[in-house]
């Protein structure tokens, strides 16, 4: 049977880190790179007596997220303890939401993978905390248990199994990103592991009930996600084809190797042994209350990206580009009031920008310089201190090293020559050692023109005002 015949089922678990300040059960700092174990006291250390309190912020940014992506809002919710053992969760239980969640049965509108809307349904998003982290040791001699996470605030957002692609997952996943930043729950810094995902795969016969499912464990990095669905579907084809049986199972990705490896049987919710949390009182929200976060919600992506397109004339793709990060949109529409010249700034972030992070494989928050920085690198470009190839140069340099375009043109010397005598030396000189090029233009071969407008930028190392030579090559040229 071929390939072609098995289908995708893919579900996602996905866990945001809440931008709280404090953790959801104690007054402990969340602040992300502290020395280890210097964030912990006797509740998140789980000591003997030591009882938790309900963070209100924390049932704030849940429902905050519920509503932002069509949830039901559960008004009458509480908390589980949801019992495992593993090294670093001290209490050797966590507490979490079982039958009770606080939001449920929300979506996302996407595309699909021929451009055509598709709702990802959301079961339940409920809040939890953070386990520990384990730092192995490098020569197999232990691992140290870190309890500075323990406790951080999360929400698991819970999909259902309505994923058919990887295309699906990553817009899906960009998309839950995305509005998390804009209603400002969450930082979603995937290397800091504010934002991963457990990713539920399974495939099947069309036309068949689903197959078993694998799981992978905290991936926080869209292409592994990407990765891991393609190995693991190829994987578990296979399997099937050579007359095997997919058990149901955590695997591990290895993203050196490229591929998954068998950890330990996939739990089931029984295994838990969830009952109700006795040291919290149940979670009782009034409409009131609920109304009073939804009047809150600020603007959206979609609410955004037309404005963009109304306001500024940015084309849909665009918008598209630039609602995408909550961050870019907010240092676009700050570079563009500055400069005032929204579409240039959008033109910079869109290609050269969009470029640079890509080679570097940076988010957009990590922009090492300011939106004012850039503002000043487009009103330098408009004024004709600099051109645009210029304008280029500096961008590189201010992704190496930060500081004022006017200071890095200084230092460089890259202010543009707008001196109409010096620009009539360089095209004469041009035409002179260009004979060829000349009579093709005069031949109606109009391509020569550029040709030589682009020996006269090279001679003078990009720093020639382009209009002024535009200007003197066509007037000698039509002598």
């Amino acid at each position: 049977m071929a390939v072609e015949d098995y289908e995708l089922i893919v579900g996602l678990e996905v866990h945001a880190e809440l931008s709280t300040k404090t953790k959801i059960f104690c007054s402990c700092p969340t602040e992300f790179g502290a020395e280890p174990n210097t964030h912990i006291c006797p509740v998140c250390m789980a000591l003997p007596g030591a009882l938790p309190v309900l963070n209100e912020k924390v049932v704030e940014y849940a429902v905050k997220a519920g509503l932002a992506t069509n949830c039901e809002i559960e008004k009458n919710s509480k908390n589980d303890r949801k019992n495992y053992f593993y090294p670093d969760l001290p209490k050797s239980y966590q507490i979490s939401q079982f039958d009770k969640p606080l939001c449920n049965h929300g979506y996302i509108e996407i595309e699909d993978d021929n451009g055509n809307p598709k709702k990802i349904r959301i079961l339940r998003i409920h809040i939890e905390e953070d386990a520990g982290k384990l730092n192995h040791n490098e020569f197999g001699a232990g691992s140290l248990v870190d309890l500075n996470r323990a406790g951080v605030p999360l929400i698991e957002i819970v999909s259902e199994p309505d994923f058919r692609s990887t295309g699906e997952v990553d817009r899906y996943l960009k998309k839950l990103k995305s509005i998390l930043q804009y209603i400002d729950v969450s930082d979603c810094k995937m290397q800091e592991g504010s934002f991963r995902a457990d990713v539920n795969v399974s495939v099947h016969k069309k036309g068949e009930p689903f197959g078993t499912r694998t799981e992978m464990k905290n991936i926080n990095s869209f292409k592994s996600i990407t990765r891991l669905i393609d190995y693991e579907k190829e994987r578990q084809i296979y399997e099937l084809e050579h007359g095997n049986t997919i058990e149901q199972e955590t695997r591990r990705w290895d993203d050196l190797e490229g591929r998954t490896f068998s950890m330990r049987n996939k739990e089931d919710s029984q295994d838990y042994r969830y009952f109700p949390e006795p040291d919290l009182v149940a979670i009782k929200l009034s409409d009131e209350y609920i109304e009073n976060i939804r009047k809150e919600l600020p603007e959206m992506p979609e609410s955004r990206k037309e404005r963009y397109m109304n306001k500024y004339g940015l084309s849909e793709k665009d918008s598209n580009s630039i609602t995408a990060s909550k961050y870019l949109s907010d240092f676009f529409e700050k570079a563009g009031e500055i400069a005032n010249d929204y579409k240039s700034v959008c033109n910079w972030l869109n290609s050269d920008i969009a470029r640079i992070l890509n080679e570097k494989e940076m988010e957009p928050e990590e922009i090492p310089f300011t939106a004012e920085e850039l503002a000043e690198m487009v009103t330098l470009i408009n004024k004709g201190t600099i051109s645009t190839s210029i304008g280029k140069k500096v961008l590189d340099e201010l992704f190496e090293n930060p500081k004022s375009p006017s200071k890095i043109i200084e230092e460089k010397g890259w202010v543009q020559i707008s001196d109409e005598g010096a620009i009539k030396e360089v095209v004469l000189k041009v035409l002179a050692e260009n004979a060829q090029s000349v009579a093709d233009y005069k031949a109606g071969k109009d391509r020569a023109l550029g040709f030589l407008v682009g020996q006269a930028m090279k001679q003078t190392k990009g720093k020639a005002n382009p209009k002024m030579l535009n200007e003197m090559f066509l007037s000698e040229l039509n002598k």
